[in-house]
C-alpha cells in the first residue's frame, strides 16, 4: 500500500507548533497560489449603497492591518534563533522555495551588520549547495568584507580565489582591497603582500586603492624599507599616488620615527600636484610629536593657518598631548584656551590630553577639578579613567581629602567609566592616614558594590591601600565585613601578613573564634607567617567561650608556627582543661611547657601531677616526674606520696616511691616510712617486703616493729623465704645511731 504524503511538513506540529508569523502565513499564502492549480475565488458582491452601514464602528477594521515583515529579516531571525539543521533548511525552502538575489543578499547584509559573519558564510553556502543560487559578483563584494572585518582570512581568501573562479567570477580590485587590509589588520603583512602580487595574474589592474591597502598593511608593522620599494614600483607603473597614498606614507614613515622620509613623502605631494588636507598636516604633526620634535610640530602647525588649512580639534588635540608629554604645562594651556576662544569643539580626547598635565602639578589642582567640571557639563566621558587617579592622587597628596572625595564622585557619574579600583586605594589609604576612617569604609562599601575588584582584568590593590581600613574595621566591631573585602582580594592572589593578623585578631576580639580559627587555617595552608599576638588573643577567646579543648588546638598551632607561648598562657589553658575534668590533656599540655623550656606554674604542675596519680595513670605520671626531674625543675615528691597516702591511693604511691627509690630521688625516709604503713594497713605484703627492701639497702632507717609485723604477716602467708632474706638484711643492717630527718641525695 502506498504511503499518503501529508499536506503539512513533518517539522511543524499541528498542536504544539505556535502560531505563525503573519509575514509567513503570508509568504506561504504566496507559495501555494503560484504552486497549486485552484480556481480564482469569485469577486464579492457589493451591497447596494443604501443598505451600506455609515456608522463610525463599521469604518474602523475590527484588527489593525499588521505590517508585512520583509522575508530576509525573517530568514535572518530564524537563523540566529535557532541552530542550523536540516529542519531549518526545509523551513527556509517553505518560505521562499527559489532563494532569489535580494533575498540572499538581504540576509547576508543583516549578520554582517549583526557581528555575525560565520552565519552569513553559512546561509551563503546553504543557498548556492541546496538551494539553486547563483551567486554573482555583488554576492561576494558583501560576504567577501563582512568575513574579513571578523578575522575569517582563510574563508575569504578561499571565496576569492576558488569559489569566485568556479562560479567563473572574476574577483574584482574593492573586493581584495578589503581582503590586503584585514591581513595587515591581523598582523600579517606577508599573506597581504602575497595577495597583491597576485593581483596581475588574476587578471585584476592594479590601482591606488590596492596599493593604498598593502601600504598601510606592511607599513603598520613598521617595514618601512619595503613600503620604499612598493612606493617606487607604484610610480614606475605609472599609477598615480592619490591622497590618501601619501597620508598612509606619512602615517606610516612617522611611526617608524623616520622622518626624513616623511618630510620627503609630503614634499612630494606639491611636486605631484596633490595638495595635503587637513588630516595631512595632522597626520605630519603627530609624527614629529612622536619623534619628540615638538620645535618642528609647531612649525607645521603654524603654517597650516599660511596654507590655508583650518586647525581643528585633532590639530590642538595633537599639540596638546606633546606639551604635556614634554612637561610644557603652560603652551598646553595656552592652545586649550586657543580652541575656546576660535570656537573649535572641545572633545574628549582635547580634555585626555590635558588633565595628565594638570593633574601631575599640585600647583594646577583648581585648574584640573574645572577642567574635570567643564567636561561633565558638556556630558564627555573620558576613556582614559587614569585621569581621575591622577587627579585624585595628586589632591590627597596635598592633604585635600574633600576635593579628592569630591573628584572621585564626579568621576562615577560618567556614564560607561568603570572607576579604576587603585583610585579607591588611593582614597582608602590617605582617609585613613587623614583620621577620616568612616569616609574610607563608604568608599570600600563603594567598591565592594559596584564589584570591579573581582573583574579579571582590574589591577590590584597596594597593601598600604587595603591594610590601614581592614585594621579600622577589625579594631571596631566590623570583622566580617573586613573579611568579606580581603577574600575578594584573595581571590587575585594577595596573601598579606598583616590583613591576615588583622583578621584574626578583630575575630577574636569579637568572640566569634572559629571564623578565626579558619583565617589561621588559611594561612598555614597558604604558608603565611602567623603574628603571636594573633595566636594569644585566639586562644583567650576560646578560654572566654569556656571551650578549653579548641583553646588546647590554638595553643598547638601557635607552637607548630614556631612562637613560643607565655607562661601565663599556658597556665591559663592548664587550669581551664584541670578544671574542666580534662587532666591528661592538661598533663599534655605540661609536657609542652616544660619541653619549651617554661618553668614557671610548677603550683599547677602539681595539681595536674596529684590528679594523674590520682586517676590512676600511674606511668603518664611517672613520665611527666621524670620529665620535670630532667629539665631541672624537681617536684615535691614527699607531698605527693603523703597525699596519695591519705586519699587511699596506696599502690600509685608504692609505684612513685618504688620510682623515686630506684632513681635514688631526694625523698625522705619518713615519707617512706608513711608509704610502708599504708601498705601494713592495707596488706599489701609482698609490695611491702619489695619496698622495705630497697630503702634497706640504700641505708635507709626503718621501723623496727613494723619490720617485725611485716614478717610475721609473710610467715603468715606462706613467704617464709621472703621472710628469711629480710630477716638477715635487718640482722646485717644494724639501725643507725645518727637521727637524720630526710637524707642527702646518694650516688645509685
Amino acid at each position: 500500500m502506498a504511503r499518503r504524503h501529508l499536506a503539512y511538513p513533518l517539522h511543524l506540529p499541528l498542536l504544539s507548533r505556535k502560531p505563525l508569523a503573519p509575514a509567513l502565513l503570508a509568504h506561504r499564502a504566496r507559495c501555494s497560489s503560484s504552486t497549486l492549480d485552484t480556481p480564482a475565488p469569485a469577486p464579492a458582491v457589493e451591497a447596494p449603497a443604501e443598505a451600506a452601514d455609515t456608522s463610525p464602528a463599521a469604518a474602523a477594521p475590527a484588527n489593525p492591518p499588521l505590517r508585512e515583515e520583509p522575508l530576509h529579516e525573517t530568514v535572518l531571525h530564524m537563523i540566529r534563533r535557532r541552530q542550523w539543521t536540516t529542519r531549518l533548511e526545509n523551513s527556509i525552502r517553505l518560505l521562499s522555495p527559489t532563494l532569489d538575489a535580494p533575498l540572499v543578499h538581504g540576509v547576508i547584509s543583516g549578520a554582517a551588520a549583526a557581528g555575525r559573519a560565520d552565519l552569513a558564510l553559512q546561509f551563503f553556502r546553504f543557498a548556492y549547495r541546496r538551494a539553486g543560487f547563483r551567486p554573482d559578483r555583488d554576492t561576494f563584494a558583501l560576504l567577501v568584507p563582512a568575513l574579513a572585518s571578523r578575522r575569517m582570512l582563510n574563508h575569504a581568501r578561499c571565496l576569492v580565489l576558488d569559489t569566485m573562479p568556479s562560479f567563473s567570477i572574476a574577483p574584482d580590485e574593492a573586493t581584495l582591497a578589503s581582503l590586503i587590509a584585514a591581513y595587515g589588520k591581523a598582523a600579517i603583512p606577508q599573506e597581504a603582500v602575497r595577495l597583491f602580487r597576485m593581483m596581475p595574474d588574476l587578471g585584476i589592474p592594479r590601482t591606488a586603492l590596492s596599493y593604498n591597502a598593502v601600504l598601510k598593511a606592511i607599513l603598520c608593522r613598521g617595514r618601512e624599507a619595503m613600503a620604499r620599494r612598493i612606493y617606487n614600483a607604484m610610480i614606475a607603473e605609472g599609477v598615480a599616488p592619490d591622497l590618501s597614498t601619501y597620508n598612509t606614507l606619512i602615517w606610516g614613515f612617522g611611526l617608524c620615527k623616520k622622518m626624513e622620509t616623511a618630510v620627503r613623502v609630503f614634499g612630494d605631494m606639491k611636486t605631484h600636484g596633490v595638495a595635503p588636507d587637513a588630516t595631512t598636516y595632522n597626520t605630519l604633526l603627530n609624527a614629529w610629536v612622536r619623534a619628540g620634535d615638538l620645535e618642528s610640530a609647531r612649525k607645521v602647525f603654524d603654517e597650516m593657518t599660511g596654507e590655508g588649512i583650518e586647525r581643528n580639534s585633532v590639530s590642538y588635540n595633537v599639540m596638546i598631548k606633546g606639551y604635556v608629554e614634554a612637561k610644557k604645562v603652560e603652551e598646553a594651556v595656552a592652545l586649550f584656551t586657543e580652541m575656546g576662544e576660535k570656537g573649535v569643539r572641545l572633545s574628549e580626547k582635547t580634555f585626555a590630553a590635558l588633565l595628565p598635565g594638570l593633574c601631575d602639578d599640585q600647583g594646577r589642582v583648581a585648574e584640573a577639578r574645572k577642567a574635570v567640571d567643564d567636561m561633565a557639563e558638556r556630558r564627555l566621558t573620558p576613556k582614559d579613567k587614569s585621569v581621575f587617579l591622577r587627579l585624585v592622587t595628586t589632591l590627597c597628596r596635598a592633604g585635600d581629602l574633600d576635593g579628592a572625595l569630591e573628584v572621585h564622585r564626579k568621576s562615577g557619574q560618567f556614564k560607561h567609566l568603570l572607576v579604576d579600583p587603585r583610585q579607591h586605594g588611593v582614597l582608602m589609604e590617605s582617609l585613613c592616614a587623614g583620621g577620616k576612617c568612616d569616609s574610607a569604609v563608604e568608599v570600600l562599601d563603594e567598591l565592594m558594590e559596584k564589584g570591579t575588584l573581582l573583574s579579571p582584568k582590574s589591577p590590584v590593590l597596594e597593601a598600604s591601600a587595603y591594610n590601614p581600613v581592614i585594621e579600622y574595621l577589625c579594631n571596631n566591631g566590623s570583622t566580617t565585613k573586613a573579611e568579606t573585602f580581603f577574600r575578594q582580594l584573595m581571590k587575585k592572589g594577595v596573601d598579606d601578613k598583616a590583613a591576615f593578623n588583622s583578621l584574626i585578631r578583630g575575630h577574636a576580639k569579637e568572640g566569634v573564634p572559629e571564623a578565626a580559627q579558619e583565617i589561621l587555617a588559611i594561612m598555614t595552608r597558604r604558608e603565611v607567617p602567623t603574628d603571636p599576638e594573633s595566636h594569644t588573643l585566639l586562644v583567650d577567646s576560646f578560654l572566654k567561650k569556656n571551650d578549653p579543648a579548641d583553646a588546647k588546638t590554638a595553643l598547638d598551632g601557635m607552637m607548630q608556627q614556631g612562637h613560643l607561648p607565655s607562661p601565663a598562657l599556658f597556665k591559663s589553658v592548664m587550669e581551664a582543661l584541670f578544671n574542666d575534668g580534662r587532666v591528661q590533656t592538661a598533663s599534655r599540655v605540661m609536657k609542652s611547657m616544660i619541653e619549651k623550656g617554661v618553668t614557671e606554674n610548677m603550683d599547677m604542675a602539681h595539681k595536674i601531677l596529684e590528679a594523674l596519680f590520682m586517676r590512676g595513670h600511674v606511668e603518664e605520671g611517672i613520665g611527666r616526674v621524670n620529665l620535670m626531674v630532667e629539665n631541672g625543675c624537681m617536684p615535691d615528691l614527699d607531698k605527693l606520696l603523703v597525699g596519695l597516702c591519705e586519699n587511699d591511693r596506696v599502690m600509685e604511691a608504692q609505684k612513685l616511691a618504688d620510682f623515686a627509690l630506684d632513681r635514688d630521688f631526694d625523698v625522705s625516709f619518713s615519707t617512706y616510712d608513711r608509704v610502708l604503713e599504708a601498705l601494713y594497713t592495707e596488706e599489701k605484703t609482698l609490695p611491702a617486703y619489695s619496698m622495705l627492701c630497697k630503702i634497706k639497702n640504700k641505708g635507709g632507717v626503718v621501723n623496727q616493729k613494723g619490720c617485725d609485723a611485716l614478717m610475721e604477716s609473710l610467715k603468715s602467708e606462706g613467704y617464709s623465704k621472703q621472710a628469711d632474706i629480710l630477716s638477715r638484711i635487718l640482722t646485717e643492717n644494724a639501725p643507725s645511731t645518727s637521727k637524720r630527718g630526710k637524707r642527702v641525695a646518694m650516688g645509685a
